[in-house]
C-alpha cells in the first residue's frame, strides 16, 4: 500500500448509528479527490461501533479499528492512534459528523504551507453554524472557552473544542507523546504544548451542525473539566 497522504482519526464511543454513514462519506471523498488515505476508528464502548466499524475494514484495509470494551477518553483513543498513524499529515474528527469531511478542502492548504497545525473554528467570521446547540450550552460554552483561554494562555484561539484539527506528522507524534489528558480537555493541552513548542496554529472557519448530544453530563462533565484544565495549567508550568 501507498505512503498515505492523510490519516484522519475517528474518536467515537456509542456512534453505531452513525459511524457507518460517516465512514461511508469520508471514503467517497478522499477517493473522489484521488488521496491515499487512511481511517483510524477509535472505538470504546460495547454498544457495536467497534465492530460495525471492524466489517468495514474487512472491506477496505484503509480502514483500521483500536478501542476496548471500557470507555477510557477520547484523548487517549486519538493519543493511541496517533503512534500508528502512517500519513503525512493527521487529523482527528467528530465520528457524528459534526464538521463535514469536505471542510478538510479548508485545511489542507495551510498544511501544505508548511503550518504545523491547522484547526476548525465555529466563531470566525466565514464559520458556518447549520444548526446551533440550545441556549444553556452556548452561554455556557462561550463562558468556559473564555476561562480557558486566559487562564491556560491561548489568546488569539477562539475555538479550542471545535473536533476537527489537523497536524504535519512530525508535529501530531510530537504533540501526542507529550499529551497526557484522557478526557475532552485534551484539545487545550494539545494546542498549550503547540504553542509551548513553537508551531504555527492556524484556525479555519468551518460549517458546524450540533448533533443534539444528550449523553454529555454539564455538572459532572464540567467538574472533571476543570480538574483537568488545572492539570494542564500545573504541567505547563513545570515545562
Amino acid at each position: 500500500m501507498s505512503h498515505p497522504e492523510i490519516t484522519l482519526i475517528l474518536p467515537a464511543f456509542n456512534e453505531a448509528a452513525t459511524i457507518r454513514a460517516t465512514i461511508a462519506e469520508i471514503v467517497g471523498y478522499f477517493e473522489a479527490r484521488g488521496s491515499v488515505y487512511e481511517i483510524i476508528v477509535a472505538a470504546d464502548g460495547q454498544d457495536g461501533t467497534r465492530e460495525i466499524s471492524g466489517e468495514l475494514a474487512q472491506a477496505n484495509p484503509a480502514i483500521h479499528v483500536i478501542g476496548q470494551k471500557e470507555r477510557r477518553g477520547k484523548g487517549r483513543g486519538i493519543r493511541e492512534a496517533v503512534a500508528i498513524a502512517r500519513g503525512e499529515y493527521v487529523g482527528y474528527a467528530d465520528a457524528d459528523n459534526k464538521v463535514p469531511i469536505q471542510e478538510y478542502g479548508k485545511v489542507e492548504p495551510w498544511l501544505r504551507q508548511g503550518y504545523e497545525a491547522v484547526i476548525g473554528s465555529r466563531t470566525l467570521q466565514k464559520s458556518l453554524v447549520e444548526r446551533s446547540q440550545p441556549v444553556y450550552r452556548r452561554i455556557g460554552s462561550s463562558a468556559f472557552n473564555a476561562f480557558v483561554r486566559s487562564f491556560i494562555g491561548l489568546d488569539g484561539i477562539t475555538d479550542t473544542q471545535c473536533g476537527f484539527k489537523f497536524f504535519a506528522r512530525p508535529a501530531a507524534v510530537e504533540l501526542f507523546r507529550r499529551q497526557r489528558i484522557d478526557g475532552y480537555m485534551f484539545d487545550v493541552e494539545i494546542l498549550a504544548l503547540a504553542r509551548r513548542l513553537g508551531y504555527r496554529v492556524k484556525q479555519v472557519p468551518v460549517r458546524w451542525r450540533d448533533d443534539g448530544d444528550s449523553r454529555l453530563e454539564l455538572v459532572r462533565g464540567n467538574l472533571r473539566n476543570v480538574i483537568d484544565i488545572l492539570k494542564i495549567r500545573l504541567t505547563q508550568e513545570r515545562l
